[in-house]
């Protein structure tokens, strides 16, 4: 059923437009224009007019309309300046770098290399335009490969077939920082595995004896030279510094037999060399003997008679130094001392007194 104001939402009143805008407390038709006149407002304002109204007020509060708080901008709104001390800020921060004594700053920009710094203040794009990436080329870094330790074994093989455990680190430091980030995705492990294919190739020309004694600092010479040539043909900006060998080892399984074997070569080596100091010995005095003789016969061929004699006199001496017995020339004279017993006994009593 109807309702008398006609119209299905109710309205009372028969307006012209038939859309119930009386001005009765009825519900109001929705699609009917607002009622003009002196109708009653429903609510607080909308629209424009009243969000002018609460950036009045807000301005009230912060003190731009004069009162006491925020100094005036001008009209301007604060968060305009805010922007731009964080924009001078973010300028300062990203555009001014100070790159150490040991130091050098390698720039991106856009991500592509753009440049080096060197040590000092240096100026750059602010980001996110140039990036600015520090690397410390004065530090000396060293990679170990191999272990002391009783467990772990890196056995190479030798130039006379031999196996050889070896223990060895390289000293390295960053030369061109540029080649150095962007041609080495993993730097310790590129030197790493140049490390072991020099020391490999190298140990393979030399012999057991050379590796584990006297040849250790020409192994090390050659396996530094060789890891920098490979290195400088990738590119790599890395200067190798020097090859330490920590331990040259035979295999543990064979260790104690090597002992043995290297100390019977040492033993045959001493007996060589003294055989060899006793002929130099026996030659020299064999020599000598000869350069005397030579000497002698020089003197026999000037005086025949005399050098006969003198050398009759010095055999008998030599001779007659080591018999026990007493001469006597003089005819009638009987010595009644024993002088045989005398001269064995000065013997007996010079050894009695040595201690």
């Amino acid at each position: 059923m109807l309702n008398e104001g006609g119209g299905p939402w109710g309205g009372r009143g028969g307006g012209d437009n038939g859309g119930g805008s009386g001005g009765g407390d009825g519900p109001r038709n929705p699609w009917s224009p607002p009622p003009s006149g002196g109708g009653r407002p429903r609510g607080p304002r909308q629209g424009p007019a009243a969000l002018d109204e609460l950036l009045r007020r807000s301005r009230e509060r912060l003190g731009t309309g004069g009162g006491s708080g925020l100094p005036d901008f001008g009209g301007r709104p604060i968060w305009l300046y805010a922007l731009a001390a964080l924009a001078i800020l973010w300028v300062l921060f990203t555009s001014f770098h100070s790159i150490g004594a040991k130091e050098r700053g390698v720039i991106l920009r856009l991500g592509r290399y753009s440049g080096t710094m060197d040590p000092g203040i240096n100026f750059s794009l602010p980001a996110p335009f140039d990036r600015v990436i520090k690397q410390n080329i004065g530090e000396i870094r060293t990679v170990e490969i191999g272990s002391t330790a009783a467990d772990s074994e890196n056995l190479m093989l030798t130039g006379d077939q031999n196996i050889i455990d070896l223990a060895y680190s390289v000293s390295w430091n960053i030369n061109d920082p540029a080649l150095f980030l962007f041609q080495l995705a993993e730097p310790e492990e590129t030197i790493k595995e140049v490390a072991e294919s020099a020391m490999r190739a190298v140990v393979g020309t030399v012999s057991l004896n050379d590796a584990i004694g006297s040849g250790r600092t020409g192994i090390e010479t050659q396996v530094a030279q060789r890891m920098q040539e490979i290195l400088n043909d990738y590119r790599s900006g890395v200067r190798i510094q020097n090859v330490a060998i920590r331990q040259a080892d035979p295999p543990a399984a064979v260790n104690e037999s090597f002992k043995r074997v290297s100390g019977a070569q040492q033993q045959a080596i001493r007996y060589l060399n003294e055989s060899r100091a006793y002929a130099q010995q026996v030659t020299a005095r064999a020599q000598g003997e000869a350069a005397a003789f030579d000497k002698v016969y020089e003197e026999y061929r000037l005086a025949p008679d005399v050098t006969r004699r003198r050398m009759y006199y010095e055999t008998m001496e030599e001779v007659l130094s080591k018999v026990d017995k007493t001469i006597v020339e003089a005819p009638g004279v009987t010595p009644y001392l024993p002088l045989d017993r005398l001269q064995r006994a000065r013997p007996a009593q010079s050894e009695g007194a040595q201690p």
